[in-house]
């Protein structure tokens, strides 16, 4: 839960969550340590009762975690939050704690591919029925809208489209039937889109992306509005040993303190790509929130606090041209994943989405020609240069 204290952005992502220890360390201490020990019986007894707080062994919980854990509430102004060994395990307990045999999904038709894959695989196999829509209608989600549908889960920005959807209209929707709104906010970070506070009931983020931001740790974390939830999805991750380590937890946690410097830098860079794509004659579209030629830059303003560092575009020339561009950058690296302080490019219908069927993917909006960048915080000059050397081998 936020402290009163932190009332500032930058302020809690430098010291929400840090443990005091005995040593008086000023940076929360890496608990390499497996289990923990009961100052007696009766302590040992309380804690499995959860009559008491503390430690019983790291699969259940860990300070250090903890500590991430309460930053990252405090981010997204969150009851808490439950960290996860990765984006992936953060998606399957959420899946798993909502729905079961019979049960229906309504979810964003772009959404992460993996995201859509288990609950076309396993989750299928399990008798979980699948809609994937355009949640960027929201009249559209709710013409889906069954009795048995038990969540909603929408991406906004939606990864690799870019297409935006509004989270407080959904969660208008989705509330008179009793169904709860998980977004995944790994494209905007909580410096810039807080779904909590627009209506949905618990936020998902791969931290391997922005909030880490240094390509050198998985993780994932889900963040409830309240206690409604906290319980059940914390036990699921246990049950399903989808624990994060400590030592994991340190890093993504060491990089949070620099989140919105990091995600901010990004997003000026980012701007300033946008409108050199936009511009030039071998790029035939450019999808990023921040230009006034995206179709939903009116619900970019009103919904989030910037347009962020993601984008996609077309190289004019198909799937050939888009390949030599690819070949050829040689400052952004050819690499799946994002939000690193490094720009990064990729091909969604070979690589991330690979697993989606073609009609699945050119129904979501995942054409042939689509690129999706990541723009990292180097010099926009460099970026850009890079950009250009690379598409005159087009």
């Amino acid at each position: 839960m936020k402290d009163d204290l932190f009332r500032g952005r930058r302020t809690a992502e430098v010291h929400a969550g840090d443990i005091k220890d005995q040593f008086g360390s000023v940076v929360t201490p890496i608990y390499q340590t497996s289990t923990f020990e009961f100052r007696d019986a009766d302590h040992g007894a309380r804690l499995f009762a959860g009559e008491e707080d503390g430690f019983i062994y790291t699969r259940i919980g860990n300070p250090t975690v903890t500590s991430l854990e309460k930053k990252l509430a405090a981010l997204e102004n969150g009851y808490d939050a439950i960290g996860f060994a990765s984006g992936m395990g953060a998606v399957s307990a959420l899946f798993a704690y909502f729905l079961g045999q019979g049960d229906h999904i309504i979810s964003t038709d772009a959404v992460y591919g993996p995201s859509r894959g288990i609950l076309e695989t396993y989750f299928k196999k399990f008798g979980v029925q699948a809609d994937f829509i355009d949640t960027s209608d929201p009249f559209k989600v709710e013409e889906y809208i069954r009795p048995n549908t038990k969540l909603i889960y929408i991406e906004t920005p939606t990864n690799p489209t870019i297409k935006l959807t509004d989270i407080e209209q959904v969660a208008s929707i989705a509330h008179p039937y009793g169904i709860p709104v998980a977004v995944d906010n790994t494209f905007s970070s909580p410096v810039l889109q807080n779904p909590l506070d627009l209506g949905a009931d618990i936020v998902l983020h791969s931290l391997t992306k922005f909030v880490n931001g240094h390509a050198d740790a998985v993780g994932g974390a889900l963040i409830t509005k309240d206690d409604t939830h906290y319980k059940g999805l914390r036990k699921t991750m246990a049950y399903f040993g989808a624990n994060m380590d400590p030592h994991q937890a340190y890093l993504v946690y060491r990089g949070a303190k620099t989140l919105s410097l990091r995600v901010l830098k990004a997003q000026e860079n980012a701007g300033i790509v946008a409108e050199f794509l936009e511009q030039h004659p071998k790029i035939g579209w450019v999808k990023y929130p921040g230009l006034k030629s995206h179709p939903q830059y009116d619900l970019a303003q009103k919904q989030m606090r910037g347009p962020g560092a993601m984008m996609s575009f077309g190289v004019k020339g198909g799937l050939e041209a888009g390949k030599r561009l690819m070949n050829n950058v040689k400052l952004a690296k050819l690499a799946v994943s994002l939000g690193g302080v490094e720009t990064l490019i990729q091909h969604p219908a070979s690589m991330t989405h690979a697993g989606m069927s073609e009609e699945a993917r050119l129904a979501a909006g995942i054409t042939p020609d689509l690129v999706r960048f990541s723009v990292g915080i180097e010099d926009v000059e460099d970026i850009i240069a890079d950009l250009e050397q690379a598409l005159e081998k087009i």
